[in-house]
């Protein structure tokens, strides 16, 4: 069975940011923008660490009424937030696809 991977890219304006693909090459993850490669690697290794662990993740609702959810790292920052979903179970089973790929150690790295 396929795993999830990392796509780690840089932005017009030279930042970077990752986002977490799942094994059917959907966005279940996305970072903010990082201003060094650096640092986007950490972010993706906090999610590493991270995105097993349930209590981590917090459903949000957004200004749309969409649900949506973030991963926190252990001092609260967000360091990762999803898709807006169509309903909280949706938003649920996004977590759960998160703690299965999140472990992931697949980087590609495609800022270069």
């Amino acid at each position: 069975m396929a795993n999830g991977h990392y796509e780690l890219t840089k932005s017009s304006n030279g930042q970077y940011h990752f986002n977490l693909k799942a094994s059917n090459g959907e966005i279940i993850l996305s970072s903010e923008m990082y201003a060094s490669k650096a640092s986007a690697e950490n972010g993706i290794a906090s999610v590493q660490s991270n995105s097993p662990h349930e209590g981590q993740y917090e459903v949000k609702v957004s200004s749309n009424n969409k649900p949506y959810f973030v991963l926190k790292a252990k001092n609260h920052q967000v360091i990762g937030t999803s898709q807006m979903y169509s309903s909280e179970s949706a938003a649920k089973s996004g977590i759960q696809s998160v703690v299965k790929n999140g472990p992931t150690t697949d980087i590609r790295d495609l800022s270069v």
